[in-house]
């Protein structure tokens, strides 16, 4: 549904789940890349996410193993922040709609 402001501007598109009425989901996805080592990848996860040694150690294994994982997910604002952040750390991560 698009909805305009007093001022005219078109307002973003929004729309719920309508069995959790919750706003459309979002995910983090880090891809597999030449650059970084390992460790490093899971340092990044449990410093920025605050994600335990096992669940980091895990999520880089998939990037590693199968090209790719979901890191997080939430809203679309939240969500560019932690590319945005991944990228800060020099890793390769873009977003998608859905939690995986």
């Amino acid at each position: 549904m698009r909805a305009s402001s007093p001022a005219g501007d078109v307002l973003e598109d929004v729309r719920t789940d309508e069995a959790t009425g919750t706003a459309d989901a979002w995910a983090t996805v880090v891809w597999n890349d030449p650059v970084n080592l390992m460790s490093y990848v899971s340092y990044v996860f449990q410093s920025y996410f605050g994600y335990g040694e096992a669940k980091a150690h895990a999520l880089m294994l998939q990037v590693h193993q199968e090209g790719r994982a979901v890191v997080s997910s939430g809203g679309r604002e939240k969500v560019e922040v932690d590319v945005q952040a991944m990228h800060g750390f020099g890793l390769w991560a873009t977003m998608q709609r859905g939690s995986e």
